[in-house]
């Protein structure tokens, strides 16, 4: 099976293109997916850095990424949702670390999939599931985000940061993001009501008045200052301190959920939701997918594409 893999953790260039991999097992209630398109994301350098190797297994030689697109090649005896041919895309979190997305063949458990949204391509639907959980999950359970709430979007115009303004604006908030000034017209176009220089000092400071619920995706000085940002503390969300549990926020980390991802599947389809690629690489390509996203100012979603 022809795939991206590395044999010991380290730099980009520890990524190379192998056709000798082995086809992956397909248990009982695992499907197969041909994968179209697999999404990059910064979780996927800091497991290629070793930087998870203290919370999950891992098993060498390491397939990266955890989100796909692709066709159902086929399905394991109790699986009854999904059948060869189907269009899925998923989030492919497991218990361990060795069979990522960037493979032509990803073994998937059936609670990791959905039906792939009508309205995107491959290479959209295979962006979406980590980022787009990632921020339903925080607005929708952790900081319950209804009606009327003025929402607070840190480093709004990420992978994360774009989903989150677009989906806080479809749950009826006042969405307020920080950027560079250089994504503020791409941010007003995804519906945030206003946009803040992220380097122009603490945001509490320029606020007109405390917002309802903060959603942190830089951590650092942002964090720092995201109680002076908020009404009620408790609804600080992090995804990437959990130092935010000592401030009395909460850390979010992201999990594999079927409905959370009909649902933003059903959003894209209602045009609610929309994904911005900021580059596709080849699969042979890899390794400049993972430095584009490690530099850490991408505008979207990066992902690598294998058909």
């Amino acid at each position: 099976m022809r795939g991206i893999a590395y044999d010991r953790f380290g730099g980009p260039d520890v990524l190379t293109l192998r056709d000798d991999l082995p086809e992956p097992p397909v248990g009982p209630d695992t499907v197969l997916v041909r994968v179209h398109a697999a999404g990059v994301n910064p979780v996927d350098v800091g497991i290629r850095e070793g930087n998870l190797a203290g919370s999950f297994p891992h098993h060498f030689p390491i397939v990266p990424g955890w989100d796909l697109a692709g066709t159902v090649e086929a399905a394991g005896p109790a699986v009854v949702d999904f059948a060869p041919g189907d269009e899925v895309f998923g989030y492919l979190r497991r218990d361990d670390v060795q069979w990522g997305t960037a493979a032509e063949l990803v073994p998937a458990p059936q609670r990791c999939l959905a039906h792939k949204p009508e309205s995107l391509s491959f290479a959209e639907a295979g962006a979406l599931p980590l980022a787009g959980l990632t921020a339903y999950q925080a607005l929708t359970e952790a900081l319950d985000v209804g009606e009327g709430d003025r929402v607070l979007v840190h480093r709004a115009a990420g992978g994360v940061g774009f989903f989150a303004v677009q989906i806080a604006v479809a749950l009826g908030a006042h969405v307020i993001g920080t950027a560079s000034p250089r994504n503020h017209g791409f941010l007003r176009d995804a519906g945030a009501a206003e946009v803040l220089d992220y380097s122009a000092g603490p945001v509490s400071g320029r606020l007109s008045e405390p917002v309802d619920a903060v959603l942190d995706l830089n951590g650092g000085d942002a964090l720092a200052d995201a109680p002076e940002q908020v009404r009620d503390v408790a609804r600080v969300v992090s995804v990437v301190d959990p130092a935010v549990n000592d401030l009395g926020g909460r850390y979010v980390f992201v999990r594999p959920e079927r409905h959370d991802l009909e649902e933003l599947g059903r959003m894209a389809d209602a045009g609610q939701l929309r994904v911005a690629i900021a580059k596709a690489f080849p699969l042979e390509r890899t390794a400049e997918a993972h430095d584009l996203v490690a530099g850490g100012h991408v505008r979207g979603k990066v992902v690598v594409t294998l058909r």
